[in-house]
This record gives C-alpha cells, sequence and structure tokens, in this order.
C-alpha cells in the first residue's frame, strides 16, 4: 500500500521490521529462560512426573488391600466373638496379676 508522501511507507517498512526484531527477541528471551530454568530444575532432587504418578497408584492399591485386611480381620473376629472390644496391651494400661500357670488345674 502506497501512499502519496514516501515518509510513511519508509516509516511502516521501519515499523513493520521492528516488530520483527520484537518477535525474535522475544523468542529469543523466552529460550534462555527456558533454558535457565532447566538447569535450575536439574540441580533440584525432583521425582519425574511418571515415577510420581507409579508411586501413587502403589499407594492407592496398598491402600485398598490394607482396607481390604481390615474387613477381613473384623469378619474373623467376629465369627470368633472377639468383636474386636478387647483393648489393646497399650491401651489398658498397667495389667493386674493374674493366676498363673502353676495355679491351674490339670
Amino acid at each position: 500500500m502506497q501512499t502519496q508522501n514516501p515518509f510513511f511507507d519508509d516509516l511502516a517498512r521501519v515499523a513493520g521490521g521492528a516488530l520483527g526484531a520484537l518477535s525474535g527477541l522475544k523468542a529469543e528471551f523466552e529460550a534462555l529462560v527456558k533454558q535457565q530454568l532447566e538447569r535450575w530444575t536439574s540441580t533440584l532432587d525432583l521425582v519425574p512426573r511418571e515415577d510420581f504418578e507409579a508411586v501413587r497408584a502403589m499407594a492407592a492399591k496398598a491402600r485398598e488391600e490394607q482396607l481390604a485386611l481390615e474387613q477381613r480381620v473384623a469378619a474373623l473376629e467376629a465369627r470368633l466373638g472377639l468383636g474386636g472390644e478387647a483393648p489393646r496391651p497399650s491401651e489398658s494400661g498397667p495389667s493386674e496379676p493374674g493366676p498363673s500357670d502353676a495355679d491351674a488345674p490339670v
């Protein structure tokens, strides 16, 4: 598109060239920042995403297995009549002395 004044044509060409140079500068700056970030993150002890996802899946599976085992133990305790109501040794405090095996009838 030409105008009557060549000054405006030259000004438009210079502005277009400046925009092209700025976009090239922007691409170089982005590449430099990306390179610096990659260099910085490589010094950190980060886990790759694939490894994280694998460990996460293993933990979820282990949790499901734990819940299934808890249900099996509860069912077995119910069958044996324990009901899971017996206090654990760490919760009951000091135990009282009871009859020893020598006192039991044979």
